[in-house]
């Protein structure tokens, strides 16, 4: 080989691909909890979290709604029914953000009609869905289960357009699966929860906690077992349970009442449940001013809060959502990129002010120059498009 085939080989691009490592079907398989901690269960963590917490469901539905009901810009008509429409009763966007931010991956299924172009996109259980990679590691096919049946997706069509569109977050221990949001927020979940239900027990209990009786006659004697048994049964029957709290207990023969919980000043309840529920929201990507958490919640802080929202959870989710559906549908809408529009969203519209004034007064700028700073089209393209419609 001459210096010059040398040179060339070593600048040259391409190759075949490295191999990825087969994962297990659950991203978390590979995690180990330690301190005595069970795996991750996926439906335990979305139980605890999404169904019986209301910080961890706040901050999802937050985020997620956000991303659905945001103003798309202009795009093909067919693309935006595609994005926007219902599929099984779902919005497409607020499911697939849910997804990524509970689980790490969604799943988009393209469904296709008689001429092979798409027709609906359905977002799949991200739990349900396995990827079957082949001899390299790479993905080759989906396999998606569900109540004892296992159907495969193939990566690709017959006519090489895609099937399926995985969108995922960053893993840095798994090639194939994505982190979720969840997994960081499940020991904050689980405190929050436990100090509500503390704090339910209590309140059952007419506040009082949970103590023992001592007996003490004086002269070194103890209970014998029949009035150990006896005296167990009657607090049993008469003062445990909701319906008996607050009743009046009599005590006699050398019995004294010793309380054995800590109270809740003792435990600091209050500023335990509200770390627990930052830990939550900061986990989502949500100021925890707008979960209505203990802060400075004056109108000042609540908007710069909203606008935080925006520019640090929202409008990236929306970004890598977006770029992943393009990229799945650039088979069939090669020229079209899906993205928000800024100039709509109200919480954005102090930034935008702010832009067009600044950019309004730049006198070494041209028109076009402007309107490109501004993400518009030039005139002489924007006067062209008017004529030829």
């Amino acid at each position: 080989m001459s210096f010059i085939d040398t040179l060339v080989a070593a600048f040259k691009g391409g190759g075949d691909r490295v191999p990825l490592a087969r994962g297990p079907a659950s991203p978390w398989f590979f995690a180990d909890p330690g301190g005595g901690r069970g795996p991750f269960d996926y439906h335990a963590a979305v139980r605890r979290a999404y169904l019986e917490n209301p910080v961890a469901q706040r901050a999802v539905r937050l985020v997620a709604e956000g991303i659905a009901g945001a103003p798309l810009r202009p795009a093909d008509p067919k693309l935006t029914a595609l994005v926007n429409e219902t599929s099984a009763g779902q919005s497409l966007l607020e499911t697939l953000a849910s997804h990524l931010l509970l689980h790490g991956n969604a799943y988009v299924q393209v469904l296709k009609d008689a001429r092979g172009k798409p027709a609906e996109l359905f977002a799949l259980r991200p739990e349900r869905v396995t990827v079957v990679a082949g001899a390299d590691g790479w993905p080759t096919a989906y396999a998606y289960a569900v109540a004892g049946r296992q159907l495969t997706i193939p990566l690709l069509d017959e006519d090489a357009s895609p099937n399926l569109i995985h969108i995922r977050h960053f893993h840095p221990a798994d090639d194939h699966y994505g982190a979720g949001c969840l997994a960081a927020a499940d020991e904050a979940v689980a405190i929050h929860n436990a100090a509500a239900e503390w704090n339910r027990q209590l309140l059952e209990n007419a506040a009082r906690p949970s103590g023992a009786l001592v007996y003490d006659a004086g002269d070194g004697q103890t209970l014998t077992a029949d009035q150990f048994d006896r005296l167990r049964d009657e607090l049993a029957r008469a003062f445990a349970g909701s319906g008996n709290a607050g009743r009046p207990m009599l005590l006699e023969g050398g019995l004294k009442w010793q309380s054995l919980s800590l109270s809740p000043a003792d435990m600091d309840f209050a500023t335990l449940k509200a770390a627990a529920a930052r830990d939550i929201a900061l986990a989502f990507g949500v100021p925890p001013m707008l979960l209505g958490l203990p802060g400075d919640s004056t109108y000042a802080n609540y908007r710069e809060a909203n606008r935080a929202l925006w520019r640090l959870t929202l409008l990236p989710l929306a970004a890598k959502l977006f770029a992943a559906i393009g990229e799945g549908l650039a088979p069939w809408f090669p020229d079209e990129r899906l993205a928000i529009d800024l100039d709509r969203v109200p919480a954005l519209s102090e930034d935008r002010e702010r832009l067009w004034a600044q950019v309004g007064t730049a006198d070494f700028l041209d028109a076009d120059e402007k309107r490109a700073l501004l993400g518009l089209p030039e005139r002489t393209a924007a006067r062209r498009g008017q004529t030829e419609d």
